[in-house]
């Protein structure tokens, strides 16, 4: 098992005199896995992966260890790792064709020339399943749905070919059968590439259905992680097994029972 990312004691306040909002985090990223981070809103996993990322604001205070044994080196955004919003409208420009904001990250992080990049950029929007690629190429994001904006945004996220692939509560905006495609394609390509992924949810069922280990925060700490067997059939938190008991799908019993006739 070769480790790709260890946090080491990591502590993030965002301000002065607040509380923190990841406190004393130790958790290892394993090269080439799919990691789910499973936490509540406020719970520190945006945070956690916006540090990851180097994308805290400034004048955040921040203590503890990042290390890098899979790189040798800090990430460089854009080449090493790649992140894909919740909002995948405000992760587009909307007056740049969707080839051309694929395109600029192949280009300008691999060294391709244009014509080699927009040859890129239409694999990728074959890749991500969008009909008529040379077509889509062409069109503005307010021309697709979103569905098909987030599968642009993933596009985008790979074409330099990074290690590491971050999804921030990338489904959560999206109805469940498009949030089901997502997932299956963020994993397809995953495997095909043998990156490495973070998965940020609050949705435990949703994550538990593709990845290989679950890490659960709250409060800003990290409770408890594990494979997903482990996790989901002993859970040691009290918290996770409320976040388990709480999952509600078409087979559970309605909220309301049958009023008698």
């Amino acid at each position: 098992m070769s480790i790709f990312c260890s946090l080491r004691q990591l502590s993030v306040t965002y301000r002065r005199g607040a509380a923190a909002a990841l406190d004393d985090v130790d958790l290892d990223i394993v090269a080439g896995e799919r990691l789910a981070i499973i936490g509540e809103s406020g719970s520190g996993k945006s945070t956690l992966a916006r540090a990851l990322a180097g994308l805290l604001p400034e004048g955040t205070k921040v203590s503890g260890e990042i290390l890098w044994p899979g790189l040798g080196h800090p990430p460089r955004p854009g080449r090493d790792f790649g992140f894909v919003f919740q909002d995948p409208g405000s992760s587009l420009n909307p007056v740049l064709t969707i080839g051309e904001q694929i395109a600029e990250g192949a280009r300008r992080h691999l060294g391709l020339s244009w014509k080699q990049a927009y040859a890129r950029a239409e694999e990728l929007i074959e890749r991500v399943r969008i009909p008529l690629p040379a077509k889509a190429m062409r069109a503005f994001p307010h021309q697709l749905s979103g569905g098909q904006r987030q599968r642009v945004a993933i596009a985008a996220a790979i074409a330099a070919r990074p290690a590491l692939l971050i999804a921030d509560e990338a489904t959560s905006a999206l109805d469940v059968v498009v949030q089901a495609e997502i997932v299956r394609l963020l994993d397809g390509l995953v495997r095909e590439d043998g990156m490495t992924l973070l998965f940020i949810t609050h949705d435990i069922a949703l994550a538990s259905g593709f990845v290989d280990r679950i890490a659960v925060f709250r409060n800003a700490r990290l409770v408890e992680a594990g494979p997903v067997r482990s996790v989901l059939s002993a859970p040691e938190s009290d918290y996770t097994a409320a976040l388990i008991a709480s999952h509600r799908d078409l087979a559970t019993p309605p909220l309301i029972a049958e009023v008698p006739s």
